[in-house]
């Protein structure tokens, strides 16, 4: 293992898409990687065969208020977040032990409303908090932490990993990943949110700001149109 190379002893996965999720588990497992999980990734994973801690078993504290606060305890940002070499001796105090990978999607919330008989509530109660808050806490941190929100890097996670680690430019990447991920559903939650024409107490065919995010579908051969 090179010097810049970063280890994982301890994953937490919670993803919406459970593409290739199970072949991610049991890789990270044979490796070692203590797994943490929620919910329904939780049952997948269990149901798969795999040993996974609950979230709440760490925290040491249940999910409440009808699943709004699970993941959101020092025990799991504090993971997170913690700095190797500076933040060592108050993790230890507190008993917070790091978690080096974070594997975490969201659901789409255009999917959401955008469902048969979705209520203003239903929508309301479909707005992810923990799962955002895990993504930016963890690609900040990206010196050390790993953050997943794409399937599609799975397999070079761990190809990286039985080479002793993810590397800097990996982690970095990532991160960058993860705030386009937070981005896009927050820009989507925002204008679900702005006052709308069908709504007489404030009348606008548009909203104040107007959020989009675009993914690169080619590159042009000589910087015009296909």
């Amino acid at each position: 293992m090179t010097a810049e190379r970063q280890p994982v002893r301890r994953a937490l996965l919670s993803v919406s898409d459970k593409t290739g999720l199970l072949d991610l588990a049991r890789g990270l497992a044979a490796l070692g990687v203590d797994l943490l999980s929620t919910g329904g990734t939780a049952r997948a994973l269990r149901e798969a065969g795999l040993a996974v801690r609950d979230v709440s078993e760490v925290t040491g504290f249940p999910e409440i208020m009808d699943g709004r606060v699970k993941t959101l305890h020092p025990k799991i940002h504090g993971g997170l977040l913690g700095r190797e070499g500076v933040d060592d001796a108050v993790m230890a105090e507190h008993g917070i032990a790091p978690i080096d990978l974070l594997v975490v999607n969201l659901y789409p919330f255009v999917q959401t409303v955008s469902k048969p008989g979705c209520s203003y509530d239903d929508a309301i109660e479909n707005i992810d908090i923990g799962g955002p808050a895990m993504l930016r806490a963890t690609a900040k941190n990206h010196a050390r932490t790993s953050v997943l929100v794409d399937p599609a890097d799975y397999g070079a996670l761990l190809e990286a990993l039985q080479a002793g680690g993810t590397t800097p430019a990996m982690r970095r990447a990532y991160a960058s990943k993860a705030y386009a991920h937070t981005a896009a559903y927050d820009g989507q939650i925002a204008m679900w949110l702005s006052p709308r024409a069908e709504e007489p107490a404030e009348p606008k065919a548009w909203p104040d700001t107007f959020h989009a995010s675009l993914q690169l579908a080619s590159a042009l051969r000589y910087g015009e149109n296909p």
